[in-house]
């Protein structure tokens, strides 16, 4: 289970890595064509409002809810059963996101409102925010419909197509950047397009597994309303990272213009590697998990969340410790040229710091909330969840006041680590609540395997101190010695991480087999 476990990640790893690189250079034509300015600013928020829907909705509450029940119907039931569940869940779930969409159109002035009061002061930047989420709102009714078809993918093992699709989004923006640099209401057409494409894009692969049946209304459908039941509470657990992101946007965009683009920038460098290992391993383990409390199988169902928990801290905390040390460099790489100034790449690098300290805490929720939702078990991460909201909100609220009081320059920031400390919060309870149940019990070599990962750690972050140097240096340097600086230090630092862990004994082969140390 292991090896097909890891295997699968590298899968879904491999996609969302393709998917992050051509984000990286979405984000680099972003800098260079708009930088950190107000029209920036407007667009950036009508994408954050369905972006936040996909998370908390698509990607949140109904995958986490309609994975384990579909499941359980297929390793249960025959494939007509299953085939049936696709029907009357499709069908359902287009009609009630065909309503949402038609609401969000209309009251698009009252959720830029919302989202972004402080653009309430500049008339014309609320009413380009305005026009713009008009067309970027539908998205969310694609993206969920294509959640649902990832969804039905990943449970019989398919997990390239659905980490592909995201690839789209990305390939649409980047010609509309190409096709007319300047332009924020080409981008807001492109992510309407990327919607249709990327639900599209799934169908020929149901087609293939023979579930691609006629949608039909099933709301009274008993498997539909446990998926309801089991999605409002995770709805709400699913909603707090992204909620605190909202927070965030909204509390920044009274700190005048840049402010929330430079959250932006800084949330996407954390992203990168949030998505193409965190979130890959959760995505894996979410119907392995189902389909091992289906069979009723606690020790593999804690052995499955030991090996996920080993793979993230193997990948994770190198990944944070370089977010944090080589803030500055990766900022100024990759963002710092065009109209994309020093203050940009300054202020950014300062959220990124924020970001990077709570980089493991956001990705260990992507992988014990599975241990929940597998279970069926959706009220607690969602108590959890909103304990971890409110800690947060009470964090960004004193940091605003204060930073309008005293006229702090970085206030943004400081937002950012609200956002982090939330999801420490939040990690912390779902994994004492996990150990609580019996749910998890790690398995044997624990202590071997931290202090490997302690030597390998202060290995790499001497290698990023002594490598990277001061930022000025970085900035006064031109953009193809920035790039070969840029991966000659991550490659030796990786090459030292490695070294370590190899030196003190660590195999691949520990990976492939449960509770190995």
């Amino acid at each position: 289970m292991s090896a097909s476990l890891l295997k699968s990640s590298g899968v879904v790893g491999a996609m969302t890595l393709l998917s992050r690189v051509l984000g990286f250079a979405r984000d680099v034509l972003f800098a260079t064509a708009f930088g950190a300015g107000a029209a920036m600013d407007a667009f950036l928020i009508a994408l954050k409002i369905p972006n936040f829907g996909r998370r908390m909705f698509a990607e949140g509450a109904f995958s986490q809810a309609f994975v384990p029940v579909f499941t359980e119907t297929r390793t249960t039931g025959s494939h007509d059963d299953a085939r049936a569940l696709v029907a009357v869940t499709m069908g359902t779930l287009a009609g009630v996101l065909s309503l949402i969409t038609l609401i969000g159109c209309l009251a698009a002035p009252l959720l830029m409102w919302l989202f972004a009061p402080g653009f309430g002061a500049d008339p014309a930047k609320h009413a380009l925010g305005t026009e713009l989420l008009r067309w970027t709102f539908p998205y969310l009714m694609f993206i969920s419909l294509t959640a649902m078809s990832a969804g039905v993918l990943n449970s019989y093992g398919q997990f390239a197509i659905p980490a592909f699709t995201p690839v789209i989004l990305n390939i649409c923006l980047i010609a509309a950047a190409f096709i007319d640099a300047g332009s924020v209401h080409l981008l807001a057409y492109a992510v309407f397009a990327a919607g249709v494409l990327q639900f599209a894009f799934q169908l020929p692969s149901l087609w293939r597994l023979r579930l691609l049946p006629r949608p039909r209304w099933g709301w009274r459908d008993a498997r539909v309303r446990r998926i309801v039941r089991l999605m409002i509470p995770v709805m709400i657990g699913s909603s707090v990272a992204q909620l605190s992101l909202l927070l965030d946007s909204a509390l920044a965009s009274f700190l005048g213009d840049g402010a929330v683009s430079w959250l932006y920038y800084a949330d996407r460098l954390m992203e990168f590697p949030l998505g193409v290992f965190s979130i890959a391993i959760g995505t894996v383990i979410l119907p392995a998990l189902s389909a091992q409390h289906a069979l009723r199988s606690p020790a593999a169902f804690s052995q499955t969340l030991d090996w996920a928990l080993r793979v993230l801290l193997l990948i994770g905390l190198p990944a944070a410790l370089g977010l944090v040390l080589f803030a500055g460099p990766l900022v100024a790489s990759l963002f710092g040229h065009g109209a994309f100034d020093e203050r940009d790449v300054r202020m950014t690098t300062y959220a990124l710091w924020a970001y990077g300290a709570g980089f493991i805490g956001f990705s260990l929720v992507k992988i014990l909330v599975p241990g929940f939702y597998a279970r069926q078990e959706t009220r607690v991460p969602m108590r959890y969840a909103i304990i971890a909201l409110c800690c947060g909100m009470v964090i960004s609220v004193t940091v605003f006041i204060c930073a309008k009081s005293f006229d702090l320059p970085a206030a943004h920031a400081g937002l950012a680590a609200a956002t982090a400390s939330s999801a420490w919060i939040n990690a912390g309870l779902l994994f004492r609540r996990l150990r609580r149940d019996g749910a998890y019990r790690p398995a044997p070599g624990w202590g071997v395997f931290a202090l490997r990962l302690v030597l390998a750690n202060l290995a790499l972050g001497a290698s990023l101190l002594a490598l990277a140097g001061p930022l000025d240096g970085w900035l006064e340097s031109s953009l193809d010695d920035r790039a070969l600086r840029l991966a000659g230090t991550i490659g030796l630092c990786a090459l030292a991480y490695f070294v370590v862990l190899a030196l003190t004994g660590l195999r691949p082969h520990h990976f492939r087999r449960a509770g190995a140390a």
